[in-house]
């Protein structure tokens, strides 16, 4: 005010800071009153703290944990808005399924935990089905799987796997299957599967079920080594590219190298002696013989391929 000549232009200048002010914050919150941390704390207190596993220093954001009938732990995130508990919260959580909660102006921390653990006993099946398939076979994908991860792709042998997608409101079910590798081997066992399916039996366990329908013992990774599966790519030489494993095999018996999905295209793309014929290149492998041709399919959109060869 003292550099100002008159108010007018002071006033002008004050609101002229405070718009550019307020332009570089997101959002001005008010905070809430104290009747909102009094009650989130005597809810917290009524649930248990036990029970709470993170809090953040404003009290906004908080973690809730809770331990399914196999004593596997998991977490719900809260994130409370200013007008709670007149408005709900926003919950994450690491589920397959949706996860909602259904909440009234009279709900809880307590009433959503209850929630939680009743769509974790809902799940428990689920779970089982998966933790069994990580703990007695080799799982390549992905290698840390999350609690909402439905798919797992199995090694079932050099250069050979099954991808299976698993639906986790029918656990026990037959999942999707989709093999991985040269024709002369996945052929067999895609048979096998048509053969052997009604001896599916919801009453064992998925990976039982897996076993019967191949014919098949599933190597662990407890007995192995990674060189007993030589999945690296043979044109980059890397196990993974961009979170992708090789899913390309040469059906060659005496070759059988796999590839990424990219790194193939990128080599058929630049040999002279390829040649494409509507969607599909034919070219020649990087490892065996020459005379020897490979084809690989693929959607001009997107370069998402298949997994032939």
């Amino acid at each position: 005010m003292q550099h100002s000549p008159d108010l007018l232009s002071f006033m002008l200048e004050l609101k002229m800071i405070l718009e550019v002010a307020l332009k570089n914050k997101q959002e001005l919150h008010a905070p809430p009153p104290p009747q909102y941390y009094s009650g989130l704390l005597q809810e917290l207190a009524t649930l248990g703290w036990d029970k709470l596993a993170y809090m953040e220093s404003s009290f906004s954001t908080l973690k809730l944990k809770a331990q399914d009938a196999s004593g596997r732990e998991h977490l719900i995130t809260l994130r409370l808005k200013a007008k709670y508990p007149a408005e709900p919260p926003d919950c994450v959580v690491d589920f397959p399924v949706p996860f909602s909660v259904t909440w009234t102006p009279q709900g809880s921390l307590g009433s959503i935990h209850s929630q939680f653990v009743a769509a974790l006993d809902s799940l428990k099946a689920f779970w089982d089905v998966m933790d069994e398939i990580d703990e007695k076979t080799w799982v390549l994908e992905p290698e840390k799987p999350t609690r909402s991860a439905t798919a797992r792709r199995i090694a079932l042998g050099s250069n050979t796997s099954v991808y299976i997608e698993v639906d986790p409101r029918h656990p026990t079910m037959l999942p999707e299957c989709s093999f991985l590798g040269a024709d002369h081997v996945v052929k067999p066992l895609g048979i096998k599967l048509s053969k052997n399916i009604h001896l599916w039996d919801p009453g064992n366990t998925l990976l039982e079920n897996l076993k019967d329908v191949l014919e098949m013992d599933f190597p662990a990774r407890a007995v192995l080594e990674q060189s007993d599966f030589t999945m690296d790519c043979g044109i980059c030489y890397a196990y993974q590219l961009d979170g992708v494993v090789p899913n390309q095999v040469c059906d060659n018996p005496q070759c059988g190298q796999p590839f990424h999905q990219i790194c193939l295209y990128e080599w058929l793309r630049g040999l002279l002696t390829s040649r494409q014929s509507f969607n599909t290149i034919f070219g020649e492998c990087p490892y065996c013989s020459k005379v020897r041709q490979l084809f690989l399919t693929f959607n001009r959109i997107g370069l998402g391929f298949s997994h032939e060869f």
